[in-house]
């Protein structure tokens, strides 16, 4: 596939982008019917009692929330979190491969009937959808190769070209600070298309999520990438998104997440992540 750089987004993409994930990654399909169902890596919970069963989707392009793996099977953080309290709960989960810019309408259709997938909570995603209390904290972040320094927004100003994933909070992040039609910033479909970009020079710094780009650096620590916390970026939260109408299943993950953070489930899950 080629790294085409996708420009000239005007202020009815800053409108679209209003629905995207923080964590998640666009697709140039708009399609809302669910993709071909693709096994987690971590089995499903336990047959549940009331023989409930939940399509959870994601968009697997996103380590290490959500990634495949080479045996096709989804697997991650947000793999294992919605395991653990589909176990704690008594129902059964299957997961679901999703085009990002799908995800939100596959939920509102009844395709799917969870969203997990680094989703950040806002204001305006609260309007279409319910979302469980927070489950990780992040923050946008800059990547930068080596040879590249930023200490402020005022230094992405100066930056010829920002890469971002469409349709994520680092996107709305860059429209902010250099415009919503700045042609500064370059947006590609998912973030391995990004940070192959940045890898190649094709672009000058990538905003992005914390945790991912941490994980990022982590892995290429050979190849003289730094993350830049920027203070002007603010805290965000992801959460599990079920449709509005769906409050008794949403009491059910929010019951769960309680229960495997006070029992450590989830600090081991997140330990097996994120330790350094």
């Amino acid at each position: 596939m080629s790294f085409t750089q996708l420009r000239g987004f005007g202020l009815a993409l800053a409108a679209a982008s209003i629905l995207a994930a923080c964590g998640g990654q666009s697709s140039t399909s708009s399609s809302t019917t669910p993709t071909a169902s693709a096994p987690a890596s971590a089995s499903s919970a336990a047959p549940a009692a009331d023989g409930k069963e939940y399509k959870v989707a994601m968009n697997a392009q996103f380590p290490p929330f959500e990634s495949m793996n080479s045996s096709g099977q989804i697997e991650g953080f947000d793999v294992d979190v919605m395991n653990a309290i589909a176990k704690e709960e008594g129902f059964k989960v299957t997961y679901h491969q999703q085009a990002w810019d799908g995800i939100f309408a596959s939920l509102k259709a009844g395709d799917n009937d969870i969203l997990i997938s680094g989703i950040t909570i806002t204001d305006d995603r609260k309007k279409e959808m319910l979302f469980s209390e927070p489950y990780y904290k992040i923050t946008q972040v800059v990547l930068v190769p080596q040879g590249k320094k930023i200490v402020s927004v005022e230094d992405l100003k100066k930056m010829d070209k920002v890469g971002v994933t469409i349709g994520t909070t680092g996107d709305l992040a860059a429209q902010k600070i250099l415009g919503a039609t700045s042609e500064k910033i370059i947006r590609l479909e998912n973030l391995p298309l990004m940070l192959k970009e940045v890898e190649t020079g094709a672009v000058d710094a990538v905003i992005s999520d914390s945790a991912v780009v941490a994980d990022y650096v982590k892995k290429k620590g050979d190849k003289g990438f730094t993350m830049v916390e920027v203070p002007d970026f603010t805290v965000e939260y992801y959460g599990i998104a079920v449709r509005q109408d769906d409050k008794a299943l949403m009491d059910k993950i929010n019951s769960g997440l309680k229960k495997i953070q006070a029992s450590g489930e989830y600090d081991k899950i997140s330990d097996k992540y994120f330790a350094k």
